[in-house]
């Protein structure tokens, strides 16, 4: 058995991203000719560059109705400068892989890429492209704007792409379409409800990428708690994961969960894989403070 960890990946090869500075409770990010100002609770130390320098360089900046450093996930609002689009485009190229991706400024802060999950893509990527194309099934859950689905299908492998919200699951299609890819199946549906239909009709996947939030509602309102919710799905995962050389990514964004977490879980679940790596997705800013994002945990089944 060999096992691998990685403690921190950056999105390195992302040309059309940069995270500028952070702190403060905030981060300053360029996504293709764009900079955006946006809350970020994981900041918690001070901004490298000064208030009227961030202030210039942003073309729109969020505000959560209540403030910066209220609910991450409470609505707000856009403030834009004289030539700043609702929508752009952004590239994502990297060792054959060339996707096209629409950003946009929503409500919730977000503008429709996780930049740091750059490292997922390139991974998904050639993993993919190592399986026999008849066999390269992937399921993508809570699967948003498509970054995964797309890295996968570019590989040649069969997607069904998932998540509870249709205009979500649209806004992928487009990111598809820009990409001059076709054939991902699209569903919107409640994630652990769909996973368990597919066990039971003895559905087969070589490669599952799960990105789940930590709480949210399904399209029927169907409650969706993290610690709750995870284990079962996991456990409809190993029932429809396919032998050896099948891979699983799962990503966690929530408060409190450490890839140690994401680790135990794994071995309980689908016992030892033959080769696994974990750590942290990141950012770093010009001047080389270090934005953690998220916890990962991936592998092969041996």
């Amino acid at each position: 058995m060999q096992e691998a960890r990685i403690d921190i990946l950056f999105p390195d090869h992302f040309s059309d991203y940069e995270l500028i500075d952070c702190g403060g409770f905030e981060k300053l990010e360029r996504f293709g000719r764009f900079i955006t100002r946006r809350p970020e609770p994981k900041a918690i130390w001070a901004p490298s560059m000064p208030e009227g320098e961030w202030q210039q360089l942003a073309h729109a900046t969020f505000r959560h109705a209540t403030g910066a450093k209220s609910n991450p996930d409470e609505r707000g609002t856009w403030s834009v400068k004289a030539g700043m689009p609702d929508r752009w485009p952004v590239s994502y190229r990297h060792s054959g892989l060339d996707m096209q991706l629409r950003c946009a400024l929503t409500s919730f802060k977000h503008v429709g890429i996780f930049p740091e999950q750059a490292a997922q893509w390139d991974f998904i990527y050639a993993a993919c492209r190592k399986l026999p194309r008849r066999e390269a099934k992937v399921l993508n859950l809570f699967a948003y704007t498509g970054g995964a689905s797309l890295a996968a299908r570019a590989a040649g492998a069969d997607v069904t792409h998932l998540d509870a919200i249709r205009q979500t699951v649209s806004w992928a299609n487009e990111n598809m379409q820009a990409s001059g890819l076709d054939g991902i199946r699209w569903i919107v549906d409640d994630a652990l409800k769909y996973v368990q239909r597919q066990q039971r009709r003895g559905a087969r996947y070589s490669g599952i990428i799960l990105d789940p939030p930590a709480y949210g509602r399904g399209p029927d309102g169907e409650r969706w708690l993290l610690s709750e919710g995870l284990p079962e799905l996991m456990r409809g995962v190993a029932g429809m994961l396919e032998g050896k050389g099948a891979f699983v990514v799962l990503n966690l964004y929530a408060l409190g969960f450490s890839s140690v977490v994401c680790d135990t879980l794994v071995a309980t679940t689908f016992g030892r894989p033959a080769q696994r790596e974990s750590g942290e997705l990141a950012v770093r800013d010009r001047f080389g403070k270090q934005l953690p994002l998220s916890v990962f945990t991936r592998f092969y089944r041996g």
